[in-house]
């Protein structure tokens, strides 16, 4: 309450003529720490019930702040590079519009302590020092990376924010999103891993003791929509198969770490709506071959190698319209920022 208070959350006003209050509620909360920052917590909030107000009438524009993962990464790659400190914020602010309001009053308080907001991330702050160094902020709704040379000018711009926001310092960045951060600082390297929530994926579709496999999706799989499910039989049986949710969960594996899973997650998210037993046992694939690379992560290093970016395609291998495959991936001192592999809009007719 007292940091509701602190951030003039609202304001006591008399409720206008035919107007409706949007009520409020009390949320509990279990929150899981940080190994060696932060131990787990008993939370409580107020939040507004959001779930009410009206689109149109109570508001219109709504949107959270997502800094892109590329971004974050991208971060991490130089970091690594030049030996940057990381550190973690974590803000407060349920209206529909709230994050809209927090994003615009932290961008004006940004820009006013000469920040400059990057034209291609939203989400990205950096500020260069008179020495030549940067500092970068990234922010995720209400966390907050710090990234610089020194720490003292992170404590620097930690100091301002406080003044301004209701801050938690979290220290040393050691989780964000789910994922885990670990440095070694005596070789220079940085991992990012997911072995946590992957453990849990394979958990929650019974795969924890399935049988690793060594390929992500193997050869054999020809999947196409002519094996969607036709019988009413099928389809009672698809009925109760959690596939979008396997897919979902794989996806998210996928976009924060996994570059390796890039062409596999790609194949069977094309079926989530009608999927067969085959597509689903080709996420069963998938899903055995994390069970044997749990522990597979991204390694940033300590080099001199810049932006390089690679790409390829196929020719014509999708079943259904005969269109084919790019993939790329970028990476910043030998370790990938930024991947994809889809199907092209067109149809190609040739490989030149």
């Amino acid at each position: 309450m007292e940091s509701l208070h602190k951030n003039k959350t609202w304001v006591l006003v008399k409720l206008p003529k035919g107007k409706k209050t949007v009520r409020c509620k009390w949320v509990f909360k279990k929150k899981e720490g940080t190994p060696g920052v932060e131990e787990p917590r008993y939370k409580a909030r107020l939040v507004a019930k959001g779930y009410s107000q009206v689109p149109g009438v109570d508001f219109t524009d709504v949107f959270s702040l997502v800094v892109k993962h590329s971004s974050i990464r991208a971060l991490l790659g130089i970091m690594a590079m030049h030996d940057l400190e990381l550190e973690q914020l974590d803000s407060l602010y349920g209206l529909k519009q709230s994050p809209r309001q927090w994003y615009k009053r932290f961008d004006s308080f940004m820009t006013s302590h000469n920040f400059k907001r990057s034209s291609f991330d939203s989400c990205v702050y950096f500020k260069k020092n008179s020495d030549g160094s940067f500092v970068y902020l990234l922010l995720y709704v209400d966390d907050m990376l710090i990234a610089a040379k020194d720490k003292g000018e992170i404590r620097k711009v930690k100091a301002q924010l406080s003044e301004e926001f209701e801050m938690k310092d979290l220290g040393p960045t050691k989780k964000i999103l789910g994922i885990e951060i670990l440095r070694d600082r005596k070789t220079s390297k940085l991992y990012l891993s997911q072995k946590g929530y992957i453990e849990k994926v394979l958990c929650r579709f019974n795969m924890q003791s399935a049988k690793p496999v060594s390929t992500s999706l193997a050869a054999h799989f020809r999947l196409s929509s002519v094996l969607s499910p036709q019988s009413d039989d099928e389809i009672e049986y698809m009925s109760h198969v959690p596939y979008s949710s396997a897919v979902g969960s794989l996806m998210y594996a996928m976009v924060c770490s996994r570059p390796d899973l890039s062409y596999a997650v790609s194949a069977v998210s094309r079926y989530v709506v009608n999927p067969n037993k085959e597509h689903w046992k080709a996420v069963q694939w998938i899903l055995k071959y994390l069970r044997g690379t749990t522990d597979v992560c991204l390694q940033f290093g300590r080099t001199e190698d810049g932006v390089i970016g690679y790409v390829d395609a196929d020719f014509a291998r999708d079943l259904d319209r005969r269109r084919s495959l790019t993939g790329y991936v970028f990476t910043i001192g030998g370790c990938a920022i930024s991947w994809k592999a889809t199907l092209q809009t067109t149809v190609a007719l040739s490989t030149t």
